[in-house]
């Protein structure tokens, strides 16, 4: 009988032990909480401290992604996210135009991009550095030799053979160009720097090249803009994890204004 007891007790503990596990576990367990329509996000605050969406549309189709979202005071144009990494350390220009040209409804990809772009040597057989207004200065594909980047126009003309007579320059214009393109559902391609806010001078230096004396900064980054409110600009930052990566407005546009205003997008 004493026998029986004991078994008893023993099993009634197992039985409590193994309810109380089960119910910690699914305490412990993250909810995921699946979206089902685009237009209705949930923000979030990314480890940097900045306002992203918590879906990821990394993968959706060119009909599935062309959609424009009102937010207070400005829009959202969901475009794919591709990050340049790690096939392409130098290749954020054309990889945010591979963004911009797949959301057109373009099937190219980043490192046929990096192929076509225009590409002079980082230093001419006189010593003299390469101009990224004219193509593509150095190796893109690795830090094991020179580089920099590229800026608008080889990027344009690049973006011409794939979308002829649809590429829209908007270097020079005003920031509002850039927003306006976003209100018609067009994403626009900018140079902007790695930090989204105006630099200092000693983060400058002056290259001597067969064009002429040019003002670079090896801070130097572009990025797809994707949408604008009130307070932020949103950008799919091919640096980056996640896309639609908030950054204040105002220092955004600093930022744009110093590297010379270099914005591109396409007419839909």
């Amino acid at each position: 009988m004493r026998i029986k007891v004991l078994i008893l007790i023993l099993a009634m503990g197992i039985l409590i032990g193994v309810n109380y596990a089960q119910a910690q576990k699914a305490d412990s367990a993250p909810t995921t909480e699946i979206e089902t329509n685009v237009e209705e996000q949930i923000w979030t605050t990314s480890d940097s401290n900045s306002d992203v969406f918590s879906s990821d549309h990394t993968g959706l189709s060119t009909e599935q992604a062309q959609n424009v979202s009102q937010v207070q005071n400005g829009k959202i144009v969901y475009v794919p996210h591709i990050q340049q990494m790690p096939e392409l350390p130098r290749g954020c220009e054309v990889t945010s135009l591979a963004m911009l040209l797949q959301y057109a409804g373009v099937s190219v990809d980043k490192m046929t991009l990096a192929n076509e772009i225009t590409t002079i040597p980082f230093r001419d057989s006189n010593g003299l550095r390469g101009n990224p207004n004219d193509g593509f200065v150095g190796d893109i594909y690795s830090f094991d030799n020179p580089g920099y980047g590229v800026y608008h126009a080889p990027i344009a003309a690049l973006a011409e053979t794939y979308l002829p007579g649809r590429i829209i320059d908007l270097t020079g214009g005003s920031i509002d160009s850039v927003y306006n393109m976003i209100d018609n559902g067009s994403p626009v391609w900018v140079i902007t720097n790695s930090r989204f806010s105006q630099l200092p001078e000693s983060e400058f230096t002056t290259w001597q090249t067969s064009s002429g004396d040019i003002q670079i900064t090896y801070r130097e980054h572009s990025v797809l803009v994707v949408g604008y409110d009130e307070n932020n600009v949103y950008l799919n930052d091919p640096l980056a994890e996640q896309p639609y990566n908030a950054v204040p407005k105002d220092s955004f546009e600093e930022s744009w204004i110093q590297m010379g205003k270099q914005a591109i997008s396409y007419q839909r």
